[in-house]
């Protein structure tokens, strides 16, 4: 009861610091809104500020090869809030939303590109194209100031084989991408101790606008080995392998369709060998096609999982036939002033619904004001399903170096961040010495 006051209350914080962030954002806006005439025909003769709104791309290059604007370090201080973002798309290329969300004496000026970067593209020459199509997108609002008799624009005629057709598509390879990768190997060596870890695997998948596949095998193994001259070595090896796979088939715009496989061994969860397949359903209450800024969906899986352990657990089982199913609801909005992602997940196993689990997950980052930001995260686990726990004690190597699951109601994970920046407005200058 403790846990679910605790949580009742952590609901309430985080209602009440949304409404103050909205109402906030809103007087904002509205005070952004009130300008003297003196200070609208200023800016419409100066060039424009510029607030990009992007964390992964490269400003000391946007910004060197765009110099015909002011940029800015603070949304509130800007004309154009150009706000982008990405997301993977079919053939392993990449989709990229680009905003461009006019204010003030540009309040008129607001409209979205998209851009696909083929998956072959290096990194510099998804950086030029983009910057490329920011060039072209800045010029509506250049066209309404007094420096735009400065700029030109040109136009490369594209030559086209006869009988091409832009929207036909020959792939050889069927959509489907594989990649072998070689996630990490590390290896740290000491006169009393040895640490080793290694990650590798393969991707196959296929996207198109119809289906989502994907095989996905990985192996993982840490191995730790501490060593005394009083003593034998302690030895640790952990062994994680497992495959990842799902088929899901596009019914509509807010229905999907999904079967959900996969294969685990891990010694340190005294998991020999676990096979799970999951058939499951999700609606999305959006549509798709705003998945890369706003969606709210809730998904159902229902499914049989066989597991075969190493010892026999604490309720006297070598191997187990279990049917269970899940529960998931989540919310994601990725908009200019900020992200907000959350949802809850609940789940239990048939033969004994005792075996539940529910988690609570949740990120926030939101530009409250001026200059100051805040990002809050957390993950919430209430833990009554923990069918593996092997019989007997553990030793206190196992626990120190973690080779044993050990018994728990609960988990939890949390972080906060507060940002306060001040200072000069602009950002235009770039320095990339040191």
């Amino acid at each position: 009861m403790r846990v679910l006051h605790k949580i009742q209350i952590f609901s309430l914080l985080l209602a009440g610091f949304f409404f103050l962030a909205t109402d906030l954002l809103i007087a904002q806006g509205q005070q952004n809104e009130m300008e003297s005439p003196d200070e609208q025909f200023q800016r419409v003769n100066r060039a424009p500020t510029v607030y990009l709104d992007c964390n992964f791309c490269d400003y000391n290059h946007i910004r060197r090869e765009i110099s015909f604007v002011n940029y800015v370090r603070d949304p509130e201080s800007a004309d154009i809030h150009i706000f982008i973002t990405r997301v993977a798309a079919s053939g392993g290329s990449m989709a990229y939303e680009l905003s461009f969300i006019g204010l003030r004496t540009f309040s008129e000026i607001s409209f979205e590109l998209n851009y696909f970067a083929e998956r072959n593209n290096t990194a510099s020459e998804t950086r030029d194209e983009i910057t490329s199509l920011l060039q072209l997108a800045l010029s509506p609002y250049i066209s309404q100031t007094p420096i735009s008799n400065q700029l030109s624009l040109s136009y490369n005629v594209l030559e086209l084989e006869q009988g091409q057709d832009l929207d036909e598509i020959i792939d050889p390879w069927d959509f489907w991408v594989f990649e072998a990768y070689l996630g990490s190997v590390s290896l740290g060596l000491e006169s009393n101790r040895t640490d080793f870890d290694s990650r590798w695997g393969i991707f196959a998948d296929r996207v198109t606008e119809e289906w989502k596949l994907r095989f996905r095998p990985y192996f993982n193994y840490t191995l730790v080995e501490i060593r005394g001259d009083d003593r034998d070595p302690i030895r640790s090896s952990i062994q994680r392998h497992g495959i990842d796979s799902y088929a899901i088939k596009s019914v509509n715009e807010h229905w999907s369709a999904g079967l959900f496989a996969t294969y685990l061994t891990r010694n340190d969860r005294n998991t020999r060998h676990r096979i799970e397949i999951n058939p499951g359903v999700e609606y999305s209450f959006l549509p798709y096609s705003e998945a890369t800024r706003r969606a709210i969906t809730l998904q159902y899986r229902i499914g049989y999982t066989y597991v075969d352990y190493f010892e026999e657990t604490i309720y006297g089982a070598e191997k187990e036939n279990l049917l269970n199913h899940e529960i998931r609801g989540s919310v994601d909005i990725l908009q200019p002033w900020g992200s907000i992602s959350g949802g809850i997940i609940g789940s239990h196993y048939f033969h004994d619904a005792a075996f539940r689990r529910a988690v609570f997950f949740g990120s926030v980052s939101v530009r409250i004001i001026e200059g100051l930001s805040l990002r809050f995260s957390t993950n919430f686990q209430m833990i009554q399903d923990q069918l593996s726990l092997p019989a007997g004690s553990s030793t206190i190597e196992d626990i120190l170096l973690r080779q044993r699951e050990l018994a728990t109601d609960y988990s939890l994970n949390t972080s906060i961040a507060i940002t306060y920046t001040f200072g000069s407005d602009f950002s235009n200058i770039v320095n990339t010495r040191f």
